[in-house]
């Protein structure tokens, strides 16, 4: 009998394969330092780590996994990429529809003389693609988009800007974090340079991992600097890559429970998981769509996209109502503004704010429909 649901899973996937557990475990009591000595352990930690990066390179069709470079999450590649590509006099193009992790490093950076435009969406959330060539200039020297939104899961179609950024040479950097190995990425195809991403999400891997994959060629000052375990002697950070964006210890032990997650993706298959996650989505929004005190908000009618859904409740305030859901209900899910204040900006929910239900392959039919209860349960009376 189900009593409660984890319905959070755009904030982080609550339940993991068995298996990245295990290698997590594993790699506790059998790592060294990877890069840091010639020893059993140190090399188990190299493999597990260059494994890591092999598959990466995969999902993401990156030409060499030596252009994989590891962050603690997807935040720290994007302020890694946009704060060593963009430089004072540069002009940047990004869009209504991102998360802090992009919008905040790039407001920084105009104190350092970089000017960015934010693209609008339409009553859905939906990019306004035609808007971007208008706002182009001269000094215009790179675009950072998401591939999805974390508040309404609508996705932008990531070939269609990569033609753009080809066509004006532009540099294309890409947020996955909502959509790495549920939607495809290919660098070459769709013309991207840089990729950054999140372990914990829909990677299914462990908390503290993330990266980037980026395009061979391009240079990105690195974001910091230190010990690499390779010349030492060198008074600044190696060209090389990785180690030129990488250096102190690496999450030896989480990257090993990224590089079994990655592995159980690709036995799975991605395509697999995604349709699981939409059957879901699609299920509870067909249990609570006919409730009039309910207002959605994004492209629903798409399953090309992440699935996430965001929704309020007549103007009761969306803290209130996942409180209820949560506390009465035992169904956890994320009110509030997500970290996406222009979206919510675009939506008209800046006060209210929204309640996301965001699902996981590990979510079950039971869990969905006592949801969709739960909600017919709280709408009852409600107009």
């Amino acid at each position: 009998m189900v009593n409660g649901a984890y319905l959070d899973n755009a904030a982080t996937t609550k339940v993991k394969p068995p298996q990245v557990i295990e290698a997590v475990a594993e790699a506790m009591t059998s790592f060294g330092n990877s890069g840091r000595d010639a020893g059993k352990n140190a090399l188990s930690a190299d493999r597990a780590i260059y494994d890591a990066r092999e598959r990466i390179a995969r999902l993401f069709n990156c030409t060499n996994p030596k252009q994989v470079v590891f962050t603690s999450n997807s935040t720290e590649a994007l302020n890694c990429a946009i704060r060593g590509v963009f430089k004072a006099g540069d002009h940047v193009i990004s869009s209504m529809m991102e998360h802090n992790a992009v919008l905040r490093p790039l407001n920084d950076m105009e104190e350092c003389g970089v000017e960015h435009t934010l693209i609008g969406t339409d009553e859905k959330g939906r990019l306004l693609y035609e808007d971007i060539e208008k706002n182009i200039k001269e000094n215009t020297r790179g675009m950072v988009f998401t591939h999805a939104s974390n508040l309404t899961g609508n996705s932008n179609d990531l070939e269609r800007l990569g033609d753009i950024a080809k066509r004006h040479g532009l540099i294309f950097i890409v947020d996955a974090s909502q959509t790495a190995a549920l939607l495809p990425i290919d660098m070459q195809r769709m013309n991207i340079d840089v990729v950054c991403f999140t372990g914990h999400k829909g990677l299914y891997g462990p908390q503290g991992t993330g990266g980037m994959a980026v395009r061979e060629g391009l240079y990105i000052k690195p974001l910091k600097s230190g010990g690499t375990g390779i010349l030492s002697y060198l008074r600044t950070q190696p060209e090389e890559m990785p180690t030129h964006l990488e250096c102190g210890t690496m999450n030896g032990h989480g990257i090993a429970g990224l590089d079994a997650a990655l592995k159980w993706l690709e036995e799975t298959g991605p395509e697999n998981i995604h349709k699981k996650e939409m059957a879901l989505f699609r299920r509870f929004y067909e249990g609570i769509k006919d409730i009039k005190s309910i207002k959605f908000y994004g492209d629903l009618d798409t399953d090309d996209r992440a699935a996430v859904m965001a929704l309020n409740i007549a103007d009761y305030d969306s803290a209130e109502v996942s409180d209820e859901l949560e506390s009465v209900y035992g169904i956890s899910t994320r009110p509030g503004a997500h970290c996406a204040p222009m979206m919510h900006t675009a939506l008209g929910t800046v006060d209210q704010g929204a309640v996301r239900f965001s699902f996981s392959y590990f979510n079950t039919e039971e869990e969905v429909d006592y949801a969709v209860d739960a909600i017919r349960r709280m709408t009852e009376g409600v107009r």
